[in-house]
Order: structure tokens, then C-alpha cells, then sequence
């Protein structure tokens, strides 16, 4: 793993960057698929972990959560209205269904894991406030921190093509997102805050959060 921002890591994938799990402090937001499982418990082997943290409920975000609650005996907790697709460990409410969501499902979803709370506007995580950000899922929560201008957005929006892998801002691709006209709100809502560095699900660190802002405001209602 390695800082993109102060105390906030990025750890290695397979890809890098097309996954991303971050260690903020001693808190771990996302985990991954179901199949990151093994290469996340070696990278966080002999840190101290105080609660794990989901921007939302979607297979490649919380595949390895119950693997990693259970190794460093640590809570979940995620957003309101992901609680209960993370508890039962279905996730159909929170993606629209189609052939590639449903062969993703089967690979990629991993167990159902206890909620111990849920996550609203202007909580507190690892020094960076919750911000509730529903549309690509219901409950999507993204993290900012207003000292250093730092925008954990999960999946609001992405910078990487998931054709070729290559880096491009662009929104989450439809066939994965639960109310696209919501998501782009959300994304307004997150410009506003005029951030420096912007860090998300899938996509290397954006540096110039300008180029996000302006993304946003180009996007129609």
C-alpha cells in the first residue's frame, strides 16, 4: 500500500486502481470482491484496525468485508439504506439486475456480515465527515475532509474505462448504478465542495480536483 493523501492509503489490486480499498487511520473503508479476500489480509497483516467502512453495499465493494470484520474482530458499518442488503447479503435492491450483474453476484458478492451502526450526514470517520451520497446505490456514502480539501467519493464517479483501463472520468456505468439522475445530484453536491485531491472506487488519485467540478457541472439534471 502506499499514502495518496495524508494517512489515507491506497492498497495494491490486481489491477491496481481498478478496485480500491483505502486505509484511513485505522479505519478500512471498502474491501473489495469476495475473490481480494487473501492478497487484502496480507497487506493489512500486523496493522491495528478499529472498524471497517463501506462507501456502499455493491459486490466489489464489500466482498471481503465479512473476511476482514472477522480476522481483526472489528464493527461494519456502512450507510442507512445498505444496511439491510449487507445483513441478508442480498444485494439485488442495490443494483439494477442484468445478466453482468447477476454473473458478478455469483463471483464476486461476498457473505452476508452484521451491521454494528449505520452512517448518516455529518458523522465522523477517521478525521473525514460523512457525506450521504445515494444514486449509484441507496445508501452510497462518500467521506471529505475539509483541512487538506480530500474527497473519498466511492463510486459517484470513476477515472478509469473499464474497456480498456485506461484513465477517464466519466460517470459509474449505468448497468451498475440504481438511479443515475440521483447519482448526478450527488455528484453536484460533491463539487461544490471545490476538492483538491479526489480519490475513488475504481481509478488512479485525481490531483486536480478542478477537472471533477467541471465534469459535474457539464453533466445534465
Amino acid at each position: 500500500m502506499y499514502a495518496v493523501a495524508d494517512n489515507v492509503y491506497l492498497l495494491k489490486g490486481v489491477p491496481d486502481y481498478l478496485v480500491n480499498v483505502y486505509l484511513v487511520g485505522d479505519v478500512l473503508i471498502d474491501a473489495s470482491t469476495r475473490m481480494a479476500e487473501q492478497g487484502l489480509l496480507r497487506q493489512l497483516k500486523g496493522k491495528r484496525l478499529s472498524a471497517h467502512v463501506l462507501t456502499h453495499a455493491h459486490p466489489d465493494h464489500q466482498g471481503a468485508s465479512k473476511a476482514v470484520c472477522d480476522a481483526f474482530h472489528i464493527p461494519l458499518r456502512c450507510g442507512e439504506h445498505d444496511a439491510a442488503a449487507m445483513e441478508s447479503g442480498d444485494l439485488s435492491a442495490q443494483i439494477p439486475r442484468n445478466l453482468v450483474t447477476r454473473a458478478i453476484d455469483v463471483i464476486w458478492t461476498g457473505p452476508a456480515h452484521p451491521v454494528e451502526r449505520t452512517l448518516h450526514e455529518g458523522n465522523e470517520v477517521a478525521g473525514f465527515t460523512v457525506l450521504e451520497t445515494p444514486g449509484h446505490s441507496p445508501g452510497h456514502l462518500a467521506f471529505w475532509r475539509e483541512s487538506d480539501r480530500t474527497l473519498i467519493l466511492g463510486d459517484v464517479a470513476r477515472n478509469v474505462s473499464f474497456v480498456t483501463l485506461q484513465t477517464e472520468l466519466g460517470e459509474p456505468p449505468t448497468i451498475f448504478t440504481h438511479d443515475i439522475a440521483r447519482n448526478r445530484a450527488s455528484m453536484r453536491k460533491l463539487a461544490a465542495l471545490n476538492p483538491r485531491t479526489v480519490l475513488f472506487g475504481h481509478g488512479q488519485p485525481l490531483r486536480d480536483g478542478a477537472r471533477f467540478v467541471d465534469f459535474a457541472a457539464s453533466l445534465s439534471a
